[in-house]
């Protein structure tokens, strides 16, 4: 789906929903789960039908977002199932006991219908930016720990006694088939060779910004991930984010637009907090687009405090 498509639907929650239909994953692999072998021919157009007529959408996609993005994603992807693909979640979020102690969940157990089968889903919406490894803004997430995590534990927990169990308590037999689900953003340091300067062109000053030795892309990342960059706070001039706002969650999915300028002393002024408060903060740099009189994303930026990812091993 173009992002010109994306921009076209006013409802933030069904651009959303569109936005995970299409997006490109971080792992590829044989467990991958891609939406769009499954979605019908015309779902395009039942998406632009909830946008044009709110009436029309599923309810859950008009109840207010939860403050946990895991748990947003998580709801759209239930619509996704259920009412663009038409298939049955038999459970989700279903808690795995074993001697009185949780071992896990599952996060959705459904029945596709183009295969006929039953198959069980470990979704994840995550965001790495690259360093020495691939960290998350919470340098305790790594792609490479998720990843092995994904595939060797959580997509393999349907197959363990004590979830077989649970699953027949609910009539569901196995095997199941594992899936995993994992789109998301890559963002690669602001003086990457592979990358275009950006407008204002950070490497053009005197002390240019140097990257610290950067992870490479791992093989099982598609080509074509969604890319942003990453830049420290300090390395930031107020003048450079004049036309940046910052993206609160649930809108780090999918891209942003709005009908306003961006505001250069808001930008300003959360440079200023990110150092005070060691906190990092997600930024949409936008254009002024004539066509629709919106100014859209163009690119997205993570701004790390001075002390990210912190002591490294």
């Amino acid at each position: 789906m173009s992002t010109n498509t994306l921009f076209s639907l006013s409802n933030p929650a069904i651009r959303h929903l569109a936005w995970l239909c299409s997006s490109p994953q971080l792992l590829q692999c044989p467990l991958s789960f891609t939406p769009q072998r499954y979605l019908p021919n015309d779902y395009l157009a039942t998406l632009l039908n909830w946008d044009a007529h709110p009436q029309n959408a599923p309810a859950l996609l008009g109840e207010p977002p939860q403050k946990r993005l895991g748990h947003y994603v998580e709801r759209l992807y239930r619509v996704l199932l259920e009412n663009l693909l038409g298939w049955d979640i038999l459970l989700q979020n279903q808690q795995i006991h074993s001697d009185g102690r949780t071992i896990g969940e599952l996060d959705f157990v459904v029945y596709n219908r183009h295969r006929q089968r039953i198959e069980h889903h470990e979704i994840a919406i995550k965001f790495y930016l690259g360093h020495t490894q691939w960290f998350g803004p919470n340098a305790h997430d790594r792609l490479d720990l998720k990843t092995r995590s994904l595939l060797d534990q959580q997509s393999q927990r349907s197959q363990t006694p004590e979830a077989r169990e649970l699953l027949a308590g609910h009539s569901i037999s196995g095997p199941l088939v594992a899936r995993i689900f994992m789109p998301g953003y890559l963002f690669h340091p602001s003086a990457c060779s592979s990358l275009r300067p950006p407008p204002f062109s950070l490497a053009s000053r005197a002390e240019p910004i140097q990257p610290n030795p950067q992870a490479e892309v791992p093989a099982y990342v598609p080509a074509d991930h969604l890319r942003g960059i990453w830049v420290y706070a300090h390395n930031l001039r107020p003048q450079d984010c004049g036309a940046w706002v910052v993206l609160r969650k649930p809108h780090w999915i999918g891209p942003w637009q709005q009908n306003n300028p961006p505001c250069p002393q808001q930008a300003a002024d959360m440079l200023k907090q990110i150092q005070q408060d060691q906190s990092p903060c997600l930024f949409a740099q936008l254009k002024y687009h004539e066509a629709s009189g919106q100014w859209r994303e163009v690119q997205r930026w993570f701004v790390m405090p001075q002390s990210w990812p912190g002591a490294l091993p």
